[in-house]
């Protein structure tokens, strides 16, 4: 049975956001993510949810790939809307009450405030690694940890170990849907009864998924091991990134917008 594609895997289509270099996109999701907090209106939520709109269509990645994340924040987004809307008795202005609880009108538009910005942030930043493959991550990574190299800081390795991390996130997710897909087949239920037998349904998942992700990891130190990997100092690159003027003017420009809309909505 073939596994879908993943949250935040990389997907290998042509189009100008693959195209820029990854400096570019890190320093841009950066100027992002400060501006979506700088944010304290609808309105800036709505002017960075059209930047992402036209960042996706632009990338050629298909929505349904960018918003599976959705799916998995679903718990993290009701608790957020509930964690705001619901008042205790002493509330006095309600949309709805059942017996002590009551549903606040300014509580619920916090509660969907905050639950769209984590969509956005969540959206936004998945575009890095779904338009930028990991050997591109890792180098540029490493060339904007180079300057702390002076400081003896092993900048190739903590960028080796953050791409792999990311990657392996991804990978995880991977795994425990082919885990879940074989219990299934062998007649386990995820989807019966409460919420405690519910959760004690996925604690056998837990033991095939750290074995399959300790085996995978013991074939990459391998592999690595085999290929003579020694770290970042004196690596060669069979292709060398290199800032073009359209990608300083994507992250001049584009930050520039993207803090503007944080700061004046």
């Amino acid at each position: 049975m073939r596994v879908p594609s993943t949250f935040g895997q990389y997907v290998p289509v042509d189009s100008p956001v693959h195209s820029l270099d990854a400096r570019t996109k890190i320093g841009v999701i950066a100027l992002f993510t400060l501006g979506l907090f700088l944010a304290d209106g609808f309105a800036g939520l709505g002017g960075y949810a059209v930047v992402v709109a036209v960042v996706l269509w632009a990338s050629h990645v298909p929505p349904r790939i960018a918003l599976r994340g959705v799916r998995a924040l679903g718990v993290l987004l009701l608790f957020t809307l509930l964690a705001h809307a619901l008042r205790w008795q002493p509330a006095t202005v309600t949309l709805l009450r059942v017996g002590p609880i009551g549903v606040d009108p300014e509580g619920l538009r916090t509660g969907v405030f905050f639950a769209m910005r984590i969509v956005l942030l969540m959206v936004g930043t998945s575009l890095l690694t779904l338009t930028t493959t990991p050997v591109q991550l890792t180098d540029a990574l490493e060339s904007l940890m180079r300057p702390a190299s002076a400081l003896g800081v092993p900048s190739g390795e903590i960028a080796m170990m953050l791409t792999i991390a990311l990657r392996f996130i991804p990978t995880t997710a991977q795994e425990a849907e082919r885990v879940i897909i074989a219990q299934t087949a062998r007649g386990a239920r995820f989807d019966e009864g409460g919420l405690v037998t519910r959760v004690r349904a996925y604690v056998p998942v837990l033991v095939p998924l750290f074995v399959n992700l300790f085996r995978r990891a013991e074939d990459l130190a391998l592999a690595m091991d085999s290929r003579c990997y020694r770290g970042g100092r004196g690596r060669t690159r069979l292709h060398a990134a290199i800032m073009t003027p359209r990608d300083w003017l994507v992250l001049l420009l584009g930050g520039a917008a993207l803090l503007a809309i944080g700061i004046t909505f």
